[in-house]
């Protein structure tokens, strides 16, 4: 994966204070470096953004949190064409016609599954057929 020149410093600077955020995602970035190789990542103010051509997925922390979501936890979106119905989805909205946007929380290390990571090869083929 394509990483800029203070990728690391600035996923650090990102979950200051963070430990727990951090190593859920690292578990997720090693999955998805895994899994696209070619796509690159970029660290922003609000969010931690994957790239192919188009973005197809992101990592932040909730700035709203619902009650029931843990104290400590991980926010994973990820856009379709079409809604995707599944309990592990917290939040799917149609910001546009045929483009759905999708919020999985995650709370545990180990909660980035093949399942998900099939949820986001999804989003990168929906990314990659937009013109």
């Amino acid at each position: 994966m394509k990483t800029p020149e203070h990728f690391e410093s600035d996923v650090l600077f990102f979950f200051d204070g963070k430990p727990r955020e951090l190593a859920m995602f690292g578990e997720l970035f090693g999955r998805m470096e895994e899994a696209f190789p070619e796509a690159s990542v970029k660290v922003q103010k609000t969010q931690i953004s994957f790239y192919g051509r188009h973005l197809f997925a992101a990592a932040s922390l909730p700035l709203r949190r619902r009650r029931d979501w843990p104290k400590e936890c991980l926010l994973v979106t990820f856009g379709l064409g079409y809604r995707k119905s599944s309990p592990r989805i917290a939040v799917a909205t149609e910001p546009y016609p045929g483009r759905w946007t999708h919020h999985v929380v995650i709370s545990d290390e180990r909660l980035p599954d093949d399942e998900l990571t099939g949820w986001l090869r999804e989003a990168w083929d929906f990314a990659e057929s937009k013109r």
